[in-house]
């Protein structure tokens, strides 16, 4: 798979400047999405805006739960993509509506680590019968951490799976009627340049009036569970109670330097 990519992704490279533009598009699988080419702004679940710059292109629904699909990943609903046109990583966004959740909790990374890699049999096991590969957690290239002033929940994981390894840097977003969950997949050798890029980006985000965590009121929906759960799936966590989690999921890059190539082509990254 990685070879194969690699190899289209070279040779387009080597396709003539003049025609680079259209050959690109011809030649990316990604061409016939709708990309929202940034700057623009965005809404995200009708909980949130992102203000897109014009390094970044947007998916809405439908079209990020064809790319999932196109990249190896489970194509739930309710995920909303941005790809950095000229760099190598995109993300995904999603809502989940659990109420507020109390920021009270202390963390204990390595409980977290053993839960989420007892929990790879029966994830893989749901991916199975969907047809995708395997995935399987390494371990931890950031702990989970709590910022209090920005009211974000960030850690990043270290995945293995047949095209080699990939990271997740996740940051649960707490608002006053549920979190949004926005997940970074990127190659573990950019991953610290790609991290602050993703963090600029997050710089354009913001819940939609009524919807900040600091707007909660007594009497709102409060979340069944704290932010020790968000890190291993949010409800998720709970269903885990049953002995099956087959909501949890992670993302993968799929063929990294591939992917990140034939993407590059679509936007142009390296047009002279």
């Amino acid at each position: 798979m990685k070879s194969l990519l690699l190899t289209l992704a070279v040779a387009l490279s080597s396709a003539p400047v003049l025609a680079q533009d259209t050959q690109a598009e011809e030649a990316s699988p990604f061409a016939s999405l709708d990309w929202h080419k940034g700057p623009a702004a965005e809404d995200i679940a009708s909980k949130a805006v992102i203000k897109t710059t014009e390094s970044l292109s947007f998916l809405d629904e439908a079209n990020s739960k064809r790319f999932l699909e196109m990249t190896g990943n489970i194509p739930e609903e309710g995920n909303y993509i941005v790809v950095a046109t000229d760099e190598n990583w995109w993300a995904t966004f999603t809502f989940d509506p659990v109420g507020y959740v109390k920021d009270d909790e202390k963390i204990d990374a390595d409980a977290l680590l053993a839960t989420m890699k007892e929990n790879d049999g029966p994830a893989n096991e749901y991916r199975r019968k969907l047809g995708l590969g395997e995935l399987h957690t390494e371990g931890w290239a950031v702990t989970p951490h709590y910022d209090e002033q920005t009211r974000r929940l960030e850690w990043a994981l270290k995945l293995r799976s047949a095209d080699g390894e990939s990271v997740n840097y996740t940051v649960r977003l707490l608002g006053r009627t549920g979190v949004m969950n926005a997940t970074l997949v990127s190659d573990p050798e950019t991953l610290q340049r790609d991290v602050a890029s993703f963090k600029t980006s997050l710089a354009g985000f913001a819940f939609k009036p009524g919807e900040g965590y600091a707007e909660y009121r007594e009497g709102d929906r409060v979340a069944e569970y704290g932010l020790a759960a968000l890190v291993v799936g949010g409800a998720a966590a709970v269903a885990a109670k049953t002995g099956f989690l087959a909501k949890f999921w992670k993302l993968i890059v799929g063929g990294a330097v591939g992917l990140f190539a034939l993407l590059g082509k679509l936007f142009n990254r390296n047009k002279t």
